[in-house]
């Protein structure tokens, strides 16, 4: 079971990002990836949608015999809480470790949220926010072109579509003072030097991705999960929807080139 892969599913690309912080923290470890690209987006899906489709996508992946499911999706982490009620192996959406890594960076109490309308509608990171401090401000904001913004390419901090749509949505969380922002899609982070730009140095931006991979690597030393392979681990990816605009987009959330390695699969048979 150590050697097994970790599993991980968005409703896109997103959690290519958590993806890529995994590679970075546990480079040893195998990782199967699912995207629901057929489907994409869930944030503009009811509940009960996104909860059938979030135990579709954890299905595929135990179909692969994982050792840990990750939903590196805001709004899953949201909306399909309980998924983890379902699994026979350990879960962690982004939500959880996301929160009590803002709530541990802000000085002045004021955190602003950032995320698809699904999840700002759940209100699911400013209640667990409050289950750690009550007195903590949060300031929510959905955000609902952003996804489409990176997915189309426009990352860079001086394209002048980027900054406006950023300085639209931000106007209202920056008036209210906030020191941290959490970036609660996990699309976010490939414009964070966008959004820092806008926001400025002394606002915090807390990474989903990049909290969940570390809260990952500890769920499963907690477990004895961990591999004991010295080799550097695979990754294998999967999506719902032809594989060719995937393979081009992933390789600016990745890093690198996944060209040869994407394989479709028919969701709907889980």
């Amino acid at each position: 079971m150590k050697n097994a892969p970790i599993g991980v599913f968005d409703s896109g690309l997103g959690g290519l990002t958590a993806v890529r912080q995994l590679r970075r923290i546990l480079p040893n470890e195998d990782i199967v990836y699912f995207g629901d690209t057929g489907r994409v987006p869930y944030g503009t899906r009811s509940n009960s949608t996104i909860k059938r489709y979030a135990m579709q996508d954890a299905k595929f992946l135990l179909k692969h015999k994982v050792k840990m499911v990750i939903a590196a999706c805001g709004t899953v982490s949201s909306v399909a809480s309980n998924l983890k009620n379902d699994l026979p192996v350990p879960y962690t959406g982004v939500v959880s470790p996301t929160c009590f890594a803002a709530a541990k960076k802000t000085k002045n109490k004021k955190i602003g949220v950032i995320g698809t309308s699904a999840t700002i509608n759940s209100h699911s990171y400013r209640d667990l926010i409050h289950s750690f401090d009550e007195s903590i401000e949060v300031v929510e904001q959905d955000c609902p072109l952003f996804v489409p913004l990176v997915e189309s390419g426009f990352i860079d901090k001086d394209d002048p579509i980027t900054r406006l749509t950023i300085e639209r949505y931000l106007e209202p969380v920056m008036k209210a003072g906030v020191d941290t922002i959490i970036l609660g899609c996990t699309h976010y982070p490939i414009i964070k030097k966008a959004i820092s730009a806008v926001v400025g140095d002394s606002v915090k931006l807390i990474d989903s991705g990049k909290e969940t991979a570390i809260y990952a690597a500890k769920i499963l030393k907690e477990n004895d999960l961990l591999t004991d392979r010295t080799a550097k681990g695979k990754s294998e990816f999967y999506v719902s929807d032809t594989p060719d605009g995937f393979e081009n987009v992933a390789t600016v959330f990745l890093g690198d080139n996944v060209e040869h390695t994407v394989e479709q699969i028919n969701i709907e048979l889980y």
